[in-house]
């Protein structure tokens, strides 16, 4: 072969072979180009996963919680350049529970705000009933039975018109002003234990209109708790205390006190924060705070328990501004037998004891002796009761005349069971 030839087949079968390299490494570096690109694919699948899991499983329930109005702080993403669209994804999500939140909170509302007008109005007629009663009756003890029916109905009454008002609804009553002894009186008539709460001297400072009812409600409640949280042979005080720009009511009772979370969550609810959600007030609902912070802040008074009593449990204050009162000239209460604590009370003897047969042009029970005052009458003319007959006819009665100017007011108008409208 020549040598021409055999130059030409070498460098031939050169070229070849460094075609043959150059796709090898070609192909080599393809290979792990790819191999990079399908491992950096594979790991931000899996960072995807991993997210998606954190948002489902971290994120998703403690957002659901946090709109629930509770202390839970929602985590952040592990990876943010993984989390590009889970804020959309939360933004709807918290949209959606919000929507119906607030619309499970609507027809929850609607349905106790219905409810609770008809057991108002049910109340009312109850009312008027045992008042009817009490005009004709004239036996100190079918008396004692009515003033208990009476005050048990003033009981359901209040709770009716505090949940009433914690769904959005009016106190509903109408007053005229009214002096500030008588607002904390009326409200002591309303709760289970009157006759542990002693009350403070007569006062020519009043509440005007407006602002009557709400204050009496607000008043009950706070009075309710302090009787309920201290120990049944305690007394409850109440008492007044000149401002510089108001008027402020003290309620101190001889409880255990309470605990700094305790303060913290009727702090939120005296500012008027709690009645966003009903579902939220415990099981059983505990509305006292709640009702008293809505109404403060409708009204435009405060109220705090944050300060210690000095009987060792808790001290409420209710701050009513300027704006809320007006004067009044004082009058002369002919029996100051509620704010007496119990030991003080005695109870009348049988020569002075009155039986109420109903009430004066005043206001005032009207009573009778129950002895005759010709002493040669026949014993059988007038029945005598007991003595433990008389002191609940007089503590009763007493009790009563601190709800004469409710009586007075004009109550709301009957609704029917299915009318949701306040």
């Amino acid at each position: 072969m020549e040598p021409q030839t055999l130059a030409m087949a070498f460098w031939f079968l050169l070229v070849i072979v460094l075609i043959t390299l150059f796709l090898l490494v070609r192909q080599q570096r393809t290979t792990r180009a790819l191999r990079v690109r399908a491992e950096r694919a594979e790991e931000r699948a899996r960072t995807l996963a991993e997210e998606e899991r954190h948002l489902v499983e971290a994120r998703l329930p403690a957002l659901a919680e946090s709109l629930g109005h509770r202390p839970v702080e929602v985590p952040g993403p592990k990876r943010p350049e993984a989390a590009a669209n889970h804020e959309r994804v939360l933004a709807l999500f918290a949209g959606s529970v919000r929507q119906a939140t607030e619309r499970g909170e609507q027809s929850a509302r609607a349905t106790l705000k219905s409810m609770m007008r008809a057991v108002q109005s049910l109340s009312n007629e109850q009312q008027v009933a045992i008042s009817a009663m009490q005009e004709r009756h004239d036996d100190p003890d079918v008396l004692a039975g009515l003033m208990r029916v009476d005050h048990m109905n003033s009981q359901l009454n209040r709770r009716a018109q505090a949940t009433a008002v914690l769904c959005g609804s009016w106190p509903g009553q109408q007053r005229s002003a009214s002096p500030l002894t008588d607002v904390v009186r009326g409200a002591t008539s309303r709760i289970r234990d009157y006759l542990r709460i002693n009350l403070p001297a007569e006062s020519d400072v009043a509440v005007v209109s407006r602002a009557v009812e709400p204050v009496v409600l607000a008043v009950a409640e706070l009075l309710d708790n302090a009787a309920r949280h201290s120990p049944p042979n305690t007394s409850v005080e109440v008492n007044f205390q000149q401002a510089h720009n108001g008027m402020v009511v003290m309620i101190d009772d001889g409880g255990v006190g309470m605990t700094v979370e305790e303060l913290n969550r009727a702090a939120r609810l005296l500012a008027g924060g709690g009645a966003s959600d009903i579902n939220r007030l415990g099981d059983p609902p505990q509305v006292g705070f709640a009702v008293i912070g809505v109404l403060a802040e409708r009204y435009g008074f405060r109220v705090s328990v944050d300060t210690r009593s000095p009987y060792g449990g808790v001290r409420a204050v209710v701050f009513l501004p300027t704006e809320l009162l007006t004067r009044v000239s004082k009058p002369t209460m002919p029996d100051n037998a509620v704010a007496l604590p119990p030991e003080q009370r005695r109870p009348p003897t049988a020569a002075v004891d009155d039986a109420v047969l109903g009430r004066t042009p005043g206001g005032l029970p009207r009573r009778r002796r129950t002895q005759p005052a010709d002493q040669g009458a026949p014993s059988s003319a007038v029945p005598v009761p007991t003595p433990t007959d008389q002191r609940i006819a007089t503590g009763l009665a007493a009790w009563k005349r601190g709800t004469e100017s409710g009586r007075a007011t004009t109550p709301p108008p009957p609704v029917a069971e299915g009318n949701t409208q306040a």
